[in-house]
């Protein structure tokens, strides 16, 4: 194709996958598609982290002025990023599974045992604070490697495998955790309830887990292969990538922060319950999806995970506040999911040409 001094350099296929710069490429549009001349409108429109923002940045504006008492102040905007703390965490490492082409429906189940393992331990073994973490997450190192295992060198499919772990990890956490565990330690409570500059420490956790994740998934060498993994793994197989190693390592990081996430959510919480984590593979696939993921694979960037938590979490927030039944959240959440699938399809379409 010939470019002319009034047209740019055709730009990757996708929006959202890095170049070999690190920024993230804009989608080409369909044939006959109206284009905003300008760049900087054509990228907020086209790029789905930029609009999912722009998005966040009106919805929260209307509430304010439907709210003013309630919505727009520090500590309703401090609960909300305290609520979406652990969404965001586990997120994170869904968005590395599905720029893989891969997800993980067992990281609910995983929070729920790794907290409960952890309380369980402390409580009723006595076992050092530390000693008791590092059990809970050996635990989730020992579930990814054999989700990892199993699908990238036997061939399962995900969906298939990691539904079997949800119920192997649930079960396993109705043995740890039972009813219920409580007057956990101190210094494993402080872990989670303790504050920093007035914001409790899961929030910074969670700005630390997208700060590192960002760079090394778009920065480094090793992550940046996933886009690679997605976008053709037979390719990337022949290109001389170990996919199948990548892909297990994949599944150990998302059950690794998955278990960071449960652990945490115990420690805010002063106590460890099976029912942790029930419905949480659903929010953050649908984070990830609305931040610029696609179930194809091949696309994707860290920060779109955070603010598709901070989407969810300002509509929660707003239904909260206007008082509306928790069983139309729910609803709410499952139409909200069909429509960021349903534009992940409508995107893919227009980059082909279709």
């Amino acid at each position: 194709m010939n470019n002319t001094t009034n047209q740019p350099p055709t730009p990757q296929p996708v929006a959202g996958t890095p170049d070999l710069s690190g920024r993230p490429a804009v989608a080409t549009p369909a044939p006959g598609g109206i284009v905003p001349a300008h760049p900087l409108v054509r990228r907020l429109l086209q790029d789905r982290v930029y609009s999912l923002a722009i998005t966040i940045v009106i919805i929260s504006v209307v509430a304010s002025l439907v709210f003013p008492q309630t919505f727009p102040t520090f500590e309703n905007f401090s609960q909300i990023l305290l609520n979406l703390s652990i969404d965001t965490i586990v997120a994170v490492g869904m968005m590395v599974l599905l720029i893989a082409g891969m997800f993980d429906l067992s990281v609910g189940s995983m929070v729920a045992f790794a907290g409960g393992l952890t309380a369980n331990l402390m409580y009723f073994h006595g076992v050092p604070v530390p000693v008791a973490i590092g059990a809970g997450l050996l635990s989730a190192v020992l579930a990814g490697w054999i989700n990892g295992y199993l699908i990238a060198y036997q061939g399962i499919n995900p969906m298939i495998q990691t539904l079997a772990m949800l119920g192997i990890l649930r079960g396993g956490a109705l043995l740890v955790a039972g009813a219920g565990i409580q007057n956990l330690p101190y210094w494993f409570n402080a872990i989670g309830q303790s504050r920093l500059l007035g914001i409790q420490m899961p929030v910074w956790y969670m700005l630390l887990t997208v700060a590192l994740f960002g760079f090394l998934v778009h920065k480094t060498v090793f992550f940046r292969r996933y886009y690679y993994i997605g976008g053709n793994a037979r390719a990337a197989e022949l290109s001389g990538i170990r996919v199948k190693r990548m892909k297990q390592f994949a599944f150990i990081l998302s059950a690794v922060l998955a278990g960071v996430a449960g652990i945490l959510l115990t420690s805010r919480l002063g106590a460890a319950m099976s029912t942790l984590g029930r419905g949480l593979e659903l929010r953050v696939i649908t984070a990830a999806i609305l931040g610029g993921a696609s179930l194809t694979g091949g696309v994707g960037r860290i920060v779109g995970a955070l603010l598709g938590a901070l989407f969810m979490g300002v509509v929660a927030n707003i239904m909260v506040i206007a008082r509306i039944s928790g069983l139309w959240q729910e609803i709410i959440l499952g139409v909200i999911l069909i429509v960021a699938v349903w534009l992940d399809l409508y995107l893919i379409r227009r980059s082909r040409g279709a």
